[in-house]
């Protein structure tokens, strides 16, 4: 499956009741999921040694967007702000198939660099904050 057509909405993690709204400009998705720890479980009697998984470490997630800074809700304006607030935000990433991934997170950004014929980009970084909720469609 392609990337293209996914989807990145937010809102204010206390906005319980609010809608999402869609973040402009999606470039690129992350990888998403959970890495359990492996965990030595080794008995003093065993011949070999013996693993178990531990919690996860989802790691952060980074997206990358369009650079555009026109308008007070383009992307970057509303991640940085965020950002300098300290928000925690309810992030819903959308794919091309309408399985969605909902999660909470504070989000750091920056702005990339260029040259001759660069494009300049936005990275926003994800620290997760509460569990991945993955709906498949229907």
């Amino acid at each position: 499956m392609l990337a293209n057509g996914a989807k990145l909405e937010y809102k204010k993690k206390s906005d319980a009741s609010g809608a999402y709204k869609e973040l402009q400009g999606l470039k690129e998705i992350p990888d998403c999921g959970i890495e359990p720890e492996k965990v030595e479980n080794t008995g003093l009697k065993d011949k070999n040694k013996q693993y178990e998984n531990g919690i996860g470490d989802l790691g952060d997630m980074t997206y990358k967007f369009k650079y555009e800074n026109k308008s007070v809700t383009s992307t970057y304006r509303v991640l940085r702000q965020a950002q300098e607030n300290g928000d925690v935000l309810s992030f819903k990433e959308t794919l091309s198939d309408g399985t969605t991934t909902e999660y909470d997170a504070e989000v750091s950004v920056k702005r990339t660099g260029g040259g001759v014929n660069g494009v300049v980009d936005v990275e926003a970084k994800m620290t997760i904050c509460s569990d991945l909720k993955v709906t498949d469609p229907s």
